[in-house]
């Protein structure tokens, strides 16, 4: 179930290479997700939507989503297509070395046990990128599982994961396949020619192997994923592709000796997506530029050491590391399409690299729990380039080499969390986080429908402070949990509006009616106060409830860099956001279980100027258990067939979510 850390992690048993979790974080805001909570979930993404405190960009899963729009936030501070959150999977990161969003399909939700998200900046072992919190994923170490689905409109998914000894080894092995023909997300009376279904191809497979090492163990790690998919458009198309490798030794602290882990992994990641400007009335959509490749690789390393010491009713836990990520890519582009097929080509890209140290501890005595963190970082960005070339001439019609930058980031959090009577808690946080500017961000200009957005080779690293306070109760049928906070971005990274189509513009070229350039910036300072509220009731032993809400009150200050942001909210943040759930077992064989999730309007632009309305989304489930290892299941997603609306144009032309959806599936565990 979701739940709220308590004040001592329980025991882990660890088979993989890794550390358990580090007994600290329970004094910051912590939610859990177990095997339960991910079970019904085809998608890891979505099982994370179940916590109103992330915030999805654009509304959309992975489903449908653009790879290049699969960012990932905490708290509905400011979601971006980058994402502002670090996900890891047993302490690789899984953000593309790119763009640092996070292709979702790469780790079906039966390969995972479970996971941590930690809320608020992360400093000691998470580091740049953190800036709003980390999702820790952790790995399945045991058991198998299949999952098996036939879905409408063409829909069909194979998950499985599964593990086995050969001899001192042990193997895991997980896999992937998903397809779907795809729903058209602009409807009615707006629908054009142009509007194409969002059909959907996936493969995805890992292979890990755990090797003993005396008192350590050591785990080798490979991946690689596809995923192919349509824009919902006609000749707009993307898709992307990657492999990972990792190596991880570990031993866990035990009372004669410290705990240590060495990691090293290396990512590999291309994409490639096709641009178009849509006619008024959309009856056609020409191509308008195509990024054929963007081949990125990214690396990193890190070390910690671990001690743990007990004196009587005291613990004492700390922990010394470092890391080390780099990464370069670059994007390969045609463009200027003025009817007879492309004029121009483009190349541009770069390096950047971040490494850190960083000590944390933690201290537990009786009903009192302390925990805090420093690090210091230094990050550059080098190699910066952009080149345009006419195709016909082969001669440069821009060539640009950026100036290397570089800086230094000290980070710190510290909480405390005391129990008091009757099973509750009392804590506070403060912390501060920092994320660079993505490759992607940097340096790939990049356009949706008529809309074009440039990039920005002079971003500074957002910065965050915040802190938080918390409260929590578990009683034996019920538990409730609220957290109050205050964050800031300083040098926030948002796509500013500074041109209207029709118009040429210098570096973004020509802009169609209705359509508008943007830029990235750093727009000065975005502040937000929220509260979050989970809670879960028992009512009876078959019967059992749950419901939380995120309020998040955020506002931009542009300064003197985007004065005419100053008062709105960021793009892609609503002020509400609730879940409600319920679960019912009437008799041994059957569970059902319904879900609704509710968020208050949104804006898709930094001008608040296009309004996606409230939406709330209404699923059912039934799983009837065949035998005790197999179960039949039936799910009704978006029920009532709302319109979920996740994008809108600059003419006002609003694109939706999915429609309902039915589907049927086998689920086979040993």
């Amino acid at each position: 179930m979701i739940q709220d850390l308590p004040p001592e992690l329980p025991e882990v048993v660890v088979t993989g290479a890794r550390l358990p979790p580090a007994a600290g974080e329970a004094a910051f805001s912590v939610i859990r997700l177990d095997d339960d909570d991910l079970r019904d979930q085809q998608r890891l993404d979505e099982a994370l939507a179940s916590v109103p405190a992330v915030s999805l960009f654009r509304r959309t899963s992975s489903l449908s989503a653009n790879p290049t729009t699969q960012g990932i936030s905490l708290r509905a501070i400011a979601p971006s297509g980058a994402g502002r959150t670090l996900v890891t999977l047993d302490g690789v990161p899984l953000n593309d070395p790119f763009g640092g969003w996070v292709i979702w399909s790469q780790v079906p939700t039966e390969s995972l046990s479970g996971l941590d998200i930690v809320r608020g900046s992360g400093a000691g072992p998470y580091g740049a990128g953190a800036l709003t919190g980390v999702i820790q994923l952790r790995e399945r170490d045991a058991g198998a599982v299949l999952d098996a689905l036939i879905a409408e409109r063409g829909g069909a998914r194979f998950g499985a994961s599964g593990a086995t000894e050969a001899g001192p080894v042990r193997l895991v092995a997980s896999g992937l396949y998903e397809t779907s023909d795809g729903y058209v997300p602009v409807r009615g009376p707006d629908a054009g020619a142009a509007d194409q279904p969002l059909d959907l191809d996936v493969r995805a497979a890992a292979v890990r192997a755990d090797l003993p090492m005396g008192d350590a163990a050591l785990s080798l790690r490979a991946a690689a994923f596809e995923e192919a998919r349509g824009s919902g458009v006609e000749n707009s198309r993307a898709s992307a592709s990657g492999t990972v490798l990792s190596a991880t030794a570990a031993a866990q602290p035990r009372a004669d000796r410290p705990g240590w882990r060495l990691q090293a992994w290396r990512r590999e990641s291309d994409l490639s997506n096709t641009f178009v400007a849509i006619a008024d009335d959309r009856s056609s959509a020409s191509l308008a530029a195509s990024q054929d490749e963007t081949p990125a690789v990214g690396w990193g390393a890190n070390a910690a050491l671990r001690r743990v010491i007990v004196s009587g009713a005291a613990r004492l836990e700390w922990e010394l590391g470092a890391d080390a990520r780099f990464n370069e890519g670059e994007t390969r582009e045609r463009f200027r399409n003025l009817g007879a097929g492309f004029t121009r080509s483009r190349v541009a890209g770069g390096e950047n690299s971040v490494a850190g140290v960083y000590a944390e501890g933690s201290w537990r005595s009786g009903p009192w729990l302390a925990a805090g963190g420093l690090r210091w970082d230094a990050w550059s960005n080098s190699e910066g380039r952009r080149l345009e070339r006419d195709l016909a001439t082969g001669l440069p019609t821009l060539a640009e080499a950026d100036p290397d930058r570089s800086g230094e980031v000290v980070s710190a959090r510290l909480a405390v969390r005391r129990e008091i009577a009757a099973g509750q808690a009392l804590r506070v946080a403060a912390y501060s986080g920092f994320r660079p500017a993505t490759l992607n961000e940097l340096h790939r200009p990049f356009r949706v429908g008529n809309d074009i957005t440039e990039a920005n080779a002079a971003l500074e690293p957002e910065r965050l402070a915040g802190i938080e306070s918390g409260w929590s109760w578990t009683g034996d049928r019920a538990a409730l949990t609220a957290t109050a906070f205050w964050n800031r971005i300083d040098d926030a990274i948002v796509n500013v509006t500074i041109g209207q189509g029709p118009g040429t513009f210098p570096r973004a070229g020509f802009v169609p009616a209705g359509g508008v350039l943007r830029q990235r910036r750093n727009a000065g300072t975005i502040e937000a106060v929220g509260l979050e509220i989970d809670g879960r009731l028992d009512i009876s032993p078959t019967l059992s409830a749950r419901a939380a809400l995120s309020a998040t009150d955020a506002r931009v200050d542009g300064g003197t860099s985007a004065p005419q942001l100053t008062g709105l909210r960021p793009a892609q943040a609503p002020v509400w956001s609730a879940t409600a759930g319920l679960d019912w077992r009437p008799i041994d064989q059957l569970s059902l279980a319904a879900d609704l999730r509710w968020e208050s309007r949104r804006f898709d632009d930094d001008l608040n100027s296009r309004v996606l309305d409230a939406a709330a989304a209404f699923d059912l489930r039934a799983d009837w258990s065949v035998t005790p290892s197999a179960t039949v299941w039936l799910a009704a997603h978006n029920l009532f067939d709302a319109k979920i609306e996740v994008a809108e144009t600059g003419t006002g032309v609003a694109g939706f979510g999915p429609p309902r959806t039915l589907s049927v599936g086998i689920r086979l565990t040993r």
